[in-house]
């Protein structure tokens, strides 16, 4: 029988056969790949001619094509619509790729060969790119243990096999959480509600075989439900499930996990002769330590839980008003922020979204990539992985670009969140490769869709990682696209943001899904002035995940992680009525894999970055100044990880920003 996850594919663009992969497909094509690349490292280190660039480096850039196809397709379905077949599949997957990443860091001779080519590397006529492909191979080599031997290095090996495991284990038992709680909801209780999380909780209702409506722990449900419940005895029962989410015993509790993970990677990182784990994530990263991360957090804490404090005054006012005795809770904030949002700015979300439909602010994020960098996008019809799913093929000046998918409901097969993937990444090396970018995003389906303003944000954002995956331009697979340093990955996804707000857009595409007429202009100016309305409750939920992350990593990482989370909230003197983000059995950016353990501040360095780099658009000729588009192209999402971070940054900008701008645009600068 015809596997076609390992047959040439002559589908448009080179695209995965979806109609014709099954899920028994995956695991022969997976242990071939796997085997393909052994074969290929193998026949790399015994190459008994003298190590050059050509048959070293690059011929290990080449040497796991086969395993990134199949890993491209399988990760990405797995993530996206996900079953038991698949899920077993990627617990059998996790410790044969440790093991074949150990094998490849532990092949000595091929090391030698890395170190031979470094010790020559200035009389070898390398190119800058070639010799930042060079540096990092070797980096890559060293932080994975190649320089340890005998006993220190079989216990690395058992180490990453067992956070692989781990992390998958993390992943599975938290979707399995949100895919098994719902509260039913009699007619009664819909009262008060928006017609369109009435209709989400009927499609909800429909899609789990409730018979009736429901609530879910799909963010795109459960948090409109908290905002506009009169019911608190409701809202606290779905935020209690929502939070509990990976902390409700059995087989898909995560505690456990979360600690052996700690431990685990602390003596990951004493096994390389590091301090802590912060310290050997954050030696490549733009923060370089923990210390500087510690010292942005903390700039942005003390002026964001100022106005946290005084917002909870003033909604613990209202609920007292209300009549409600006793504190506000977590489960009242939303809630009331919605009500006292409505009072002072007479915005109201249920006559904000229908001016958001998904279908408008897609074709917005597609017209301002192509004002700001020439991009053209023509649906295509065909077959992709889930009905759901679409498909544009992306041009600049006739000629073809990338494909990209959009998939963009929430449904029950489906890791909460929103992300974007690649299931094949740009590189010229071994023939000229296009991408096919992946945006996976949990909306609320309806007849249309509408969005929430932080849902067309999402939409944003993962659209602006599309763009610095789809418009790379480098030789080499391993710098392409978003391989770069974390704090700096979200620049170009956080930078997008900003053109949402750029008024001429929303007066464009802001149109009302019914009648097609643009959004009026007063509910317009009321929209801009409330975008830093409630930026004390965002960033102290976002800032506290950051900095419990960054304490389990920095220092004893040993011990109790829930009693750790509360030592660090108390620390900081978190308010009561705010909760972390991401609670510890729930932190998948944590602990599902490596991406970002310790490493959660990055959205806020980012952040740093993207304000100051709207801010020189603004500066220059608007929004859509064609020289500053050129550059943001040209020094940063054509590069790839080409360059190291802050020099692609100085590039663009002639210098590095300050704390101001991120202060500015949280309109936290009078709370400082």
């Amino acid at each position: 029988m015809t596997n076609h996850l390992l047959e040439p594919w002559t589908t448009p663009f080179e695209m995965p056969p979806f109609a014709q992969i099954t899920d028994a497909d995956f695991a022969p094509a997976m242990d071939e790949a796997i085997s393909e690349a052994r074969r290929g490292v193998i026949e790399i280190a015994e190459n008994p001619d003298a190590p050059s660039f050509a048959n070293t480096i690059e011929a290990l850039e080449l040497s796991d094509a086969l395993l990134e196809r199949v890993a491209g397709v399988f990760y990405n379905l797995a993530g996206s619509d996900s079953n038991p077949a698949r899920e077993a599949l990627q617990r059998d997957f996790a410790p044969k790729l440790s093991a074949l990443s150990s094998e490849i860091s532990n092949n000595a001779k091929l090391f030698a060969r890395i170190e031979d080519l470094w010790s020559r590397r200035d009389a070898l006529g390398l190119s800058d790119e070639q010799m930042r492909v060079l540096e990092l191979t070797r980096r890559g080599f060293v932080r994975a243990g190649a320089g340890l031997e005998g006993g220190a290095r079989d216990r690395l090996t058992e180490v990453m096999a067992r956070l692989s495991t781990l992390g998958t284990a993390f992943t599975q038992n938290l979707l399995a959480d949100e895919r098994s709680w719902f509260m039913a909801l009699e007619e009664a209780d819909l009262v008060g509600l928006p017609d369109f999380v009435v209709d989400a909780a009927r499609a909800a209702g429909e899609e789990v075989g409730a018979g009736g409506p429901v609530v879910t722990l799909s963010r795109s449900l459960i948090v409109p439900f908290l905002q506009f419940s009169p019911r608190r005895d409701l809202r606290e029962q779905a935020y209690e499930a929502w939070a509990a989410r990976g902390a409700n015993g059995g087989e898909t509790d995560n505690r456990d996990i979360a600690a052996e993970t700690l431990a685990l990677r602390d003596e990951r990182a004493k096994l390389l002769g590091y301090k802590d784990f912060a310290a050997f994530k954050l030696e490549t990263e733009m923060a370089g330590s923990a210390d500087n991360v510690r010292e942005l957090l903390m700039a942005v804490w003390a002026p964001a839980k100022r106005q946290a404090e005084a917002d909870a005054e003033k909604l613990a006012a209202m609920m007292a008003e209300d009549g409600v005795n006793g504190p506000l809770e977590p489960w009242d904030w939303r809630y009331y922020s919605e009500k006292r949002r409505k009072a002072e700015h007479d915005l109201d979300e249920a006559e904000l979204k229908p001016y958001l439909s998904l279908e408008a602010m897609i074709a917005a994020a597609f017209d301002c990539a192509n004002r700001l960098f020439g991009l053209e996008f023509k649906p295509l019809d065909v077959p992709l992985y889930h009905a759901d799913a679409r498909a544009w093929e992306v041009t600049r000046d006739g000629k073809h670009v990338a494909v990209f998918i959009g998939d963009y409901f929430a449904r029950g097969s489906k890791r909460s969140g929103a992300w974007c993937s690649a299931m094949r990444s740009q590189k010229k090396l071994g023939g000229e490769t296009r991408p096919i970018v992946v945006n996976v995003c949990n909306f609320a389906k309806g007849a249309p869709s509408l969005l929430s303003y932080d849902d067309a944000r999402t939409l944003f954002h993962e659209f602006g990682h599309a763009l610095h995956q789809m418009l790379s331009d480098v030789t080499y697979g391993s710098i392409s696209g978003t391989s770069v340093a974390r704090d700096f990955v979200e620049l170009p996804s956080q930078l997008y943001e900003h053109w949402l707000e750029v008024p001429e857009v929303l007066e464009k595409y802001a149109t009302h899904v019914e009648t097609g007429e643009a959004m009026p202009k007063d509910l317009l100016e009321r929209l801009l002035a409330a975008q830093t309305y409630d930026m004390g409750f965002s960033t102290v939920e976002y800032v506290a995940s950051a900095l419990v992350d960054l304490d389990f990593h920095d220092g004893d990482a040993t011990g109790n992680p829930m009693e750790s989370q509360e030592k660090t909230l108390e620390r900081i003197g978190m308010p009561h009525a705010i909760e972390m983000r991401h609670r510890t059995p729930q932190f998948a950016h944590v602990f599902a894999g490596d991406g970002y353990s310790s490493g959660y501040y990055s959205y806020m360095w980012s952040e740093v970055m993207d304000a100051d780099a709207f801010e020189a658009f603004e500066q220059a000729g608007g929004p859509f100044d064609p020289e500053m588009a050129k550059a943001l192209e040209t020094h940063i999402l054509s590069a790839g990880g080409s360059q190291e971070a802050d020099v692609l940054y100085t590039a663009f900008r002639g210098r590095m920003p300050g704390v101001e701008a991120l202060l500015k645009g949280r309109g936290l600068g009078d709370a400082a």
